[in-house]
C-alpha cells in the first residue's frame, strides 16, 4: 500500500536561558532546494545556488564555501542571505 514517510520533528534551538521550538528543514530537504552550479574561471569561480550567483577570487575559497554549504546548508543560506540583504543597502 501506499505508505506515508514521517515528517522530521522540529529541532530544539537553544537561545538564552530559554528553549524555543523552532522547525528547521532537514539537511537533506535544504539541498533538494536549490540546483548547485560551479563555473570556473581563469582565476576563481562562480557558485550558483539557485538564482545568486557568488564569485569567488580563487578556486580554494569556492570550494571551502561550497563544502560549507553542503555541510549545513541551512546554517549556510541564511548567513549568505544575510550578506546578500546588507549588498543591497
Amino acid at each position: 500500500m501506499n505508505e506515508v514517510e514521517p515528517v522530521a520533528a522540529p529541532t530544539r534551538r537553544e537561545e538564552g536561558p530559554l528553549a524555543t521550538e523552532q522547525w528547521q528543514p532537514s539537511r537533506q530537504e535544504c539541498l533538494r532546494d536549490y540546483e548547485v552550479k560551479i563555473r570556473f574561471l581563469t582565476l576563481g569561480c562562480i557558485v550558483s545556488v539557485g538564482c545568486k550567483e557568488i564569485p569567488f577570487t580563487t578556486i580554494k575559497e569556492g570550494m571551502e564555501a561550497l563544502t560549507q554549504y553542503v555541510a549545513k546548508p541551512y546554517e549556510t543560506k541564511q548567513i549568505w542571505e544575510k550578506r546578500f540583504q546588507e549588498e543591497e543597502k
